[in-house]
């Protein structure tokens, strides 16, 4: 850096019209290289980190999207129940408003005078007179009850056109959230992949995240050989299980198995596992019975669950968008284990899938069945 300056200096000094202008040319050329160096340190610390922490902001936006759709579709059917209601309300309504108006009719046909005159002529005697003066008195609280619940209903009616109003506002907020965090969610994706078309651009950056990544799987051969140290799970009948295992996930293979040479730098690449690409809505299943060892974010893998199968075998999913299962977890093959999604290092929704024999990786095509 003190050898760039120099030369700086003497460059600056050869060309400089005037001591002023010399001392302002140093300044600026000194700020430039200060900027670069800054950046180059900044990118120093880790590729992985930056693409995580855009990861982990992806999840939370995605999450929070997820919770106001549901709020929407849960606000849409109460709509629904309460419109039925309201409906329903009206029906009943309309039959006791007929109702009354007959009632109204007949009262001003014959007045209550004529009514008691009719029940007194009628009668042939007193047990008659009785019977039906206990009939007027019961249909009298007949009545009284229609009225009751017609007050009941448009009361009702009155209050579920209200929560219908509010739920209605309810509605349109949550379909304006629902549009803020889908451009939110938008631009994470933009930064995401402006990050990584970076990261393809430049030789250099793309051969520290493949170090990284490199880096990564020795980690986790790391945590596989301390699971099963510590871990007590044991099982039979895996190893038998080869060319037969279901897939974790419907989709196409878009980054295969194995030592690969990168076309755009001609670097030779080695990759563990395989990352089947698949709808962001898909779920990830175990491919067997197992046990839970691990199920957390883990750099340059995303959300990620390793299972062990007894007999040194693991298999391990990662780039989940959710994950369903916790560390203990005794889980079934064909269980759900977790939401698909694109927390690794891809910008596309899919599942990483590796399988892994003491540690090791092992081809996982040759494992699960073809199709």
């Amino acid at each position: 850096m003190l050898f760039t300056v120099c030369c700086l200096l003497f460059a600056v000094c050869c060309h400089a019209a005037t001591p002023h202008d010399e001392y302002k040319k140093i300044q600026r050329e000194i700020k430039t290289h200060k900027e670069k160096l800054e950046k180059a340190e900044k990118r120093e610390h880790s590729i992985l980190n930056d693409l995580e922490k855009t990861n982990k902001q992806l999840g939370q936006v995605g999450g929070e999207l997820t919770k106001y759709r549901k709020k929407f579709m849960d606000t849409q059917a109460e709509i629904s129940k309460v419109e039925a209601e309201i409906s329903n309300n009206r029906r009943n309504i309309e039959r006791k408003k007929e109702w009354i108006r007959r009632k109204l009719r007949a009262l001003q046909k014959y007045g209550h005078s004529g009514d008691f005159a009719i029940l007194l002529t009628s009668g042939e005697d007193t047990s008659q007179l009785m019977k039906a003066w206990k009939s007027l008195q019961y249909v009298t609280a007949s009545e009284h009850n229609v009225l009751k619940h017609y007050k009941t209903n448009l009361e009702g009616l009155n209050e579920k056109e209200k929560r219908l109003t509010k739920l209605g506002a309810e509605l349109l907020k949550n379909e304006e959230k629902i549009r803020d965090k889908e451009a939110a969610l938008a631009e994470k994706r933009k930064d995401k992949e402006t990050m990584l078309a970076s990261v393809r651009k430049e030789k250099g950056s793309y051969k520290k995240m493949i170090e990284e990544l490199n880096n990564a799987s020795k980690r986790l051969l790391e945590i596989i050989k301390e699971s099963e140290k510590t871990d007590t799970y044991t099982a039979k009948g895996f190893s038998g299980l080869k060319g037969r295992l279901p897939w974790p996930v419907e989709g196409k293979i878009a980054i295969p198995y194995g030592s690969q040479r990168d076309p755009q730098f001609n670097t030779p690449v080695f990759r563990s596992g395989i990352y089947i690409q698949s709808g962001a809505d898909s779920t990830a299943k175990a491919v067997h019975d197992g046990k839970v060892v691990f199920a957390e974010w883990f750099k340059g893998y995303g959300q990620l669950i390793i299972v062990t199968h007894g007999d040194g075998y693991h298999t391990l999913y990662g780039s989940l968008s959710e994950i369903f299962s916790k560390v203990g977890d005794i889980i079934k093959g064909g269980q759900t284990i977790g939401q698909v999604g694109n927390s690794g290092i891809l910008n596309a929704s899919g599942l990483y899938f590796e399988l892994r024999y003491k540690g090791k990786p092992v081809n996982p095509l040759h494992w699960l069945k073809r199709r």
